[in-house]
């Protein structure tokens, strides 16, 4: 198997001692299947039942004298039996022989060949039952099967696979997130109620009332500790509520989704793969939430290994991946967070290979105030090496970055962000007689962004300078009216000539004002022109006659 690099483990090996998935692993290791019922009825055969029930008792030997005949038996058994309990256990048993030697990938692929039977199938049917426990657990050995091994996933059971983490982890971030609100709700009800019954009075007796900070660490702290019961494992996998705690049944294998898709990023030629299925939208609309650290760790991870590929680092802030990871760097505590977005931000400007790109990414860094938060990384002592350098690698080129800083460049900048502010360079007269026609570059493409954030951006500042920006282009572009009614841009102005808010409506008026007062100039233009070709006309006519 070819990878494009070669990168540090990062304890991705996949054996957490506390995932939901080993504990579970640890309770099915302890017992006992009764195979010679199932030889009995004839639902496995002689062979299959005397490999099997050796394995049990002598694994390592009987394996090393017997691999291709294990192989055989376990293939066998996870494609033709059915029940849960014992489709656990086989899983298991395949993970850790897995687990013990790598090599072994090598001789499940081998051995598959061999015996003309598809080693990728049964698991991947495997990850369509209802049991949450195989489908974790089939998707773990495929992971290990893809990326362990010479042998790649084929492209379309590829495809299919990708789509099944990305569709796991949309779902589990989902279910996490309604699960806190519930619980942010629930906590509030019962801190009010509790203040109530004991009359809002501190130690002294006096009378106080929670402050809204107050409020939210106390909800945060519950939040917390219902995550690392799930997504950290310490607590049961049952879907009930035990000793007053929140069990999220549905979120609780959103950190071995993850690990799966951390192993398989590392390996160049799935990379493509997962962006064709759009993964990386979803790594960034799931980081956009409030997520446990360590979840937010390992899909960080995710798009680090993305990076290095230079085409894929290239195209990564289409997907707003600074502003995101910025707004995570400046509310993370963890260190290991910390070093990763670093990481991540190091690789956007290193490898990419048009210099023009990690100009733009430096650029799209200072717009997000990432300069700031490496200055106050700098008064911190590190005890990781490779953070202290990373923060002063960015730090000296954002500072450079900032100095070949032109008006238009900043803009851009900006406007790419999708983060529209009042900045100075909206309200100079200068700046758009000067740079008007610049939006048309590159097809239209800062002007499509202003659309597409009028149709789709709910925040009213946002709102507010796009529609003075569009104003503005129109009113210094002679034929900006056209163009915007080409891209549909017209009705959307207009639309927000309703919205609830007060300064988006008054400058969405005045977009339109300069639409229409650009027209009425064009049409009396129009009319000069006509009444003077109509004199010109007249006049030899009158000589004439």
């Amino acid at each position: 198997m070819t990878t494009a690099l070669y990168l540090p483990e990062e304890n991705i090996d996949m054996i957490a001692a506390t995932s939901v998935l080993q504990q579970q692993a640890a309770d099915i290791r302890t017992r006992t299947i009764n195979w010679a019922s199932y030889m009995q009825s004839q639902m496995i055969s002689e062979e299959d039942y005397k490999t099997i029930s050796t394995l049990d008792k002598s694994r390592g030997t009987y394996l090393a004298q017997n691999s291709s005949q294990v192989v055989k038996t376990l293939l066998n058994l996870v494609s033709h039996l059915s029940k849960d309990s014992t489709i656990q256990y086989i899983l298991v048993l395949l993970d850790d022989l897995l687990q013990e030697d790598r090599s072994r990938v090598d001789l499940f692929h081998e051995t598959a060949g061999k015996l003309k039977q598809c080693i990728w199938g049964p698991f991947l049917n495997l990850l369509n039952r209802q049991d949450g426990f195989i489908v974790n657990m089939s998707s773990r050995i495929l992971a290990k099967f893809a990326c362990w091994g010479h042998e790649t996933m084929p492209k379309s059971d590829l495809n299919f696979y990708l789509q099944f983490l990305k569709d796991q982890l949309a779902t589990n971030g989902l279910a996490y997130l309604q699960e806190m609100a519930q619980l942010a709700k629930r906590t509030q009800t019962i801190i009010v109620h509790t203040h109530g019954q004991h009359g809002n009075k501190d130690h002294h007796g006096h009378q106080y009332s929670p402050t809204l900070a107050q409020l939210q660490q106390q909800q945060l702290s519950l939040a917390n500790e219902s995550y690392r019961e799930v997504g950290g494992g310490m607590g049961s996998t049952s879907d009930q509520q035990q000793d007053g705690k929140c069990v999220i049944p549905n979120n609780e294998y959103i950190q071995s989704v993850a690990r799966c898709l951390q192993m398989m990023l590392r390996v160049d030629e799935y990379r493509f793969a997962f962006v064709g299925v759009d993964g990386i939208s979803t790594l960034i609309r799931i980081l956009s939430t409030r997520v446990n650290f360590q979840v937010q760790y390992q899909l960080i991870f995710c798009l680090w290994v993305l990076t290095f590929n230079p085409l894929l680092a290239a195209k990564m802030n289409k997907f707003s991946v600074i502003p995101i990871l910025a707004d995570i760097l400046s509310d993370c505590a963890k260190e290991k967070v910390t070093r990763i977005i670093l990481a991540v931000f190091r690789n956007l400007i290193e490898k990419p290979e048009d210099s023009s790109v990690a100009k733009d990414h430096c650029i799209a860094m200072v717009q997000c105030k990432v300069l700031k938060q490496l200055s106050i990384l700098e008064q911190r002592r590190f005890d990781d090496e490779d953070i202290t350098a990373d923060v002063e690698y960015l730090s000296e080129k954002l500072q450079n970055s900032v100095q070949d800083l032109s008006s238009f460049d900043e803009y851009a900048t900006e406007v790419r962000s999708g983060r529209l502010e009042w900045s100075p360079v909206h309200k100079s007269a200068k700046f758009w007689r000067e740079n008007a026609q610049r939006l048309n570059e590159k097809n239209y493409e800062l002007l499509r962004i202003l659309v597409h954030l009028l149709e789709t951006s709910k925040d009213a500042i946002i709102l507010s300078v796009a529609c003075f920006d569009i104003g503005e282009y129109v009113r210094h572009y002679p034929r900006g009216k056209h163009v915007l009614e080409q891209l549909g841009g017209k009705q959307i102005v207009m639309q927000h000539l309703g919205h609830e808010d007060p300064n988006v409506r008054y400058e969405a008026l005045l977009a339109v004002q300069k639409l229409m007062v650009h027209n009425w100039e064009y049409l009396g233009k129009q009319l000069e022109k006509d009444n003077e070709n109509q004199k010109q006309g007249a006049a030899p006519i009158a000589g004439k006659a």
